[in-house]
């Protein structure tokens, strides 16, 4: 079954798909970051939302 790519936000949140363009571009936009640092981040504290998010506003 494909990904229904008319969703807007990821179905768990509290974790980062870097798997998917479409998560890619959606935590890019919430965060206002740019895709590289968000991969960065991702790398640094692991794809906790919570964490990338805590990371990117320091």
């Amino acid at each position: 079954m494909s990904d229904d790519l008319s969703k807007r936000r990821p179905q768990d949140a509290s974790k980062i798909n870097l798997s998917e363009q479409w998560e890619i571009d959606y935590w890019c936009r919430k965060f206002g970051c740019t895709e590289a640092r968000l991969r960065a981040a991702v790398k640094a504290v692991g794809n906790s939302s919570a964490a990338v998010e805590k990371y990117l506003n320091k």
